[in-house]
């Protein structure tokens, strides 16, 4: 499989990835559909096909590249910009997300990218969200971070007629990072309040930078029910409560307001 992936990718680490890709599409397909009459040729399929579709994004981004070469700051004189209250968003944060999310970049990379460059998730547990290795995510996060740098990706939020084919990603990262706080997936903590606390926070800026948004005031809707049960959720000695279960004296009302 690997040396077929290779001739179309032509490149061992991409074709590395692709194979891993590959082996995680047939987790999904054959748990759904069954395992396939031929399923070393189903993986080779797969895997080219992934390798494939990389090598139309690379065409496609150089192609593009021109168009992409713009100003870091906003410009005034930019209708896309002309319609925001105040272009100039204050949260650092936020500014990075919509980068990291930026529409040349696969989708996967992006939620991947930010999670990891701006939310400080550590790359084993990205991997662990993506269900691949942790070699093959860092991989991955050095590619996107390397095509930003490459394509010259401005540092600033998009005017409102490039926000829909971002939101999507950004929303994702948010709640993927929100997810990994609430139920770690490693050490002797159930949650990390560090990272939910992060969520949160990212979950209040698009709120109010986008209100008339459904999308991000649902988000923030379900981070804040969920997380008003934090305190609730385990017992003493650590062990996971079930709703049920848990003392609803201890829910966070003012989340529950909010």
């Amino acid at each position: 499989m690997l040396s077929a992936t290779v001739r179309v990718a032509g490149d061992l680490d991409v074709a590395e990835e692709c194979a891993q890709e590959a082996y995680v599409s047939a987790l999904h397909a054959w748990t759904r559909d069954g395992v396939p009459e031929r399923p070393g040729a189903w993986l080779t399929t797969a895997a080219r096909n992934q390798a494939l579709d990389r090598l139309r994004r690379e065409v496609t981004l150089r192609r593009k590249l021109p168009l992409l070469v713009e100003p870091a700051t906003v410009d005034p004189h930019d209708p896309a910009d002309l319609d925001w209250p105040d272009a100039a968003v204050p949260d650092d944060r936020l500014r990075l997300v919509f980068t990291c999310c930026h529409p040349t970049l696969a989708p996967e990379a992006r939620v991947a990218l930010t999670l990891r460059l701006v939310c400080g998730v550590p790359t084993p547990d990205v991997a662990r969200a993506f269900l691949v290795s942790e070699p093959t995510m860092a991989a991955r996060i050095t590619r996107a971070k390397k095509k930003i740098s490459e394509a010259r990706i401005p540092y600033r939020v998009p005017g409102r007629a490039e926000l829909p084919e971002r939101l999507d990603s950004v929303l994702t990262a948010v709640h993927l990072l929100f997810s990994t706080g609430h139920t770690a997936g490693e050490g002797d903590a159930l949650v990390r309040e560090e990272l939910c606390d992060r969520a949160l926070h990212l979950a209040r800026t698009l709120a109010a930078l986008l209100p008339e948004q459904a999308e991000t005031r649902g988000l923030l809707g379900l981070l804040l029910l969920t997380d008003a049960r934090r305190a609730a959720r385990t017992a003493e000695q650590g062990r996971l409560l079930l709703l049920g279960d848990q003392d609803r004296t201890r829910w966070d009302q003012r989340a529950i307001l909010e």
